[in-house]
């Protein structure tokens, strides 16, 4: 579902990925670890079709992104940090309107159920989304992604700044939709989620992608000991 064959890219005073090359299959939870300015969001923006690659190809269902860059969004949903929804409208109004954008119209019933599989609370679904908390726009970030039936998921640190519970919960959200055969690409600093979550572990360093492990084989004392290893 999402394939990198030797992704690189340079910018004029930096080389922020360098030959990277990946492979996500279906129903996979992939998380990519790493510190801050090690490439990880530079990846996810290739992915996205947001920057332009110097050389190489990323692709999406087969799709090459630079080449297809409308086609492949109609395959994919991205949740970065902070979910960027209009504060004015409600959860209701917002899934209704990306839904829309993403050529699907749904009766109001089936967006309220979009909105419950994601775990947002009923008495929220007719609030102004400006009154949510991060968690709860993240489940609308979820919704959102279901509902316009995404094959693949991408995601920029997005346990940052929740709560335990609330990063429990999205972990369980994740967990679903990789179930139903969605790839999930999760760039993140949150080695518990990672370990706990993904089926795969990356782990990034300047640009490199250095090392990559099933979760299966690793506890969270090993996980942390491979982070450490490659970025002290």
């Amino acid at each position: 579902m999402l394939e990198a064959k030797d992704l690189r890219k340079q910018y004029p005073d930096k080389l922020a990925l360098q030959g990277l090359n990946l492979q996500i299959e279906a129903g996979e939870v992939f998380c990519l670890l790493g510190q801050n300015g090690a490439g990880k969001s530079t990846t996810i923006n290739l992915f996205l079709g947001f920057v332009q690659p110097t050389s190489g190809a990323a692709y999406i269902n087969g799709l090459e992104v630079a080449k297809n860059p409308l086609e492949i969004k109609r395959h994919l949903a991205y949740i970065p940090e902070n979910v960027m929804l209009y504060p004015h409208l409600t959860g209701l109004e917002n899934l209704g309107l990306f839904s829309q954008l993403a050529g699907f119209a749904y009766a109001e019933s089936e967006l309220r159920d979009y909105l419950e599989q994601a775990g947002l609370p009923p008495e929220a679904v007719q609030r102004r989304v400006g009154t949510y908390s991060k968690g709860m726009r993240q489940k609308v970030g979820i919704a959102i992604a279901v509902a316009k039936h995404a094959k693949v998921l991408l995601l920029d640190e997005p346990t940052s700044g929740l709560d335990p519970k609330a990063s429990n919960e999205f972990s369980e959200l994740l967990g679903k939709l990789s179930g139903q055969g969605t790839a999930v690409f999760m760039a993140t600093h949150d080695l518990f989620r990672a370990r706990e979550v993904g089926t795969r572990v990356g782990i990034m360093r300047e640009g490199e992608l250095v090392d990559v492990r099933p979760t299966s084989f690793l506890n969270a004392n090993e996980l942390e000991q491979l982070y450490l290893h490659y970025t002290h």
